[in-house]
C-alpha cells in the first residue's frame, strides 16, 4: 500500500486540505500519515481522515524514512520555519528520505520561489492530485 506523509504545522489547515482531497480520491486505498509539528496540526490533520497521527520531531525524523510521498508546504524544507516549529533535524530527515517530496509553494517564511506565480490551496491541490500522484486503484 502506497504511504502518504502529509507534514504541516502550526494550525494544520494545509495538511487538512491536502488529506481531504487525497482521502476522497483514493479512499483506503493509500495510507495517509499526519505528520504535525505540533499536536494542533496533528489534530486537523487526523480530523481530515489521516490513517494515523504523530506530532513532533521523532516521529517526523523516524517515519519520513518509510513513506513512498511527502507532501507539504516548501517550509518543511526551511530549517526553523513554522515560526521555529520545523526543526533542522525534521528538515535534514524530509530532504534526505528517498520518498518523493511534493512541496507545495506556500509560505510564510521569508523565502520566496521566483517565477512561482501566486496559485491558491484549492487549485494546487487539484494539480497535486491530476498530475503528481499516482491514479486511484480500482475506480475509487
Amino acid at each position: 500500500m502506497t504511504r502518504i506523509c502529509v507534514i504541516d504545522g502550526q494550525g494544520g489547515g494545509i495538511g487538512a486540505t491536502v488529506i481531504k482531497a487525497i482521502k476522497e480520491a483514493y479512499g483506503e486505498s493509500v495510507a495517509v500519515i499526519a505528520l504535525g509539528t505540533n499536536a494542533i496540526a496533528t489534530a486537523q490533520m487526523l480530523k481530515a481522515r489521516a490513517n494515523k497521527g504523530a506530532s513532533g520531531e521523532n516521529a517526523i525524523v523516524r517515519t519520513v524514512a518509510r513513506a513512498d510521498f511527502i507532501i507539504g508546504p516548501v517550509s518543511i524544507v526551511l530549517a526553523h520555519s513554522m515560526m521555529g516549529e520545523l526543526t533542522p533535524r525534521m528538515a535534514e530527515a524530509i530532504s534526505a528520505s528517498p520518498a518523493k517530496k511534493l512541496l507545495l509553494p506556500l509560505s510564510q517564511e521569508n523565502a520566496e520561489i521566483v517565477g512561482m506565480p501566486y496559485v491558491p490551496l484549492p487549485r494546487l491541490v487539484e494539480t497535486l492530485l491530476a498530475e503528481h500522484l499516482p491514479p486511484p486503484q480500482g475506480g475509487e
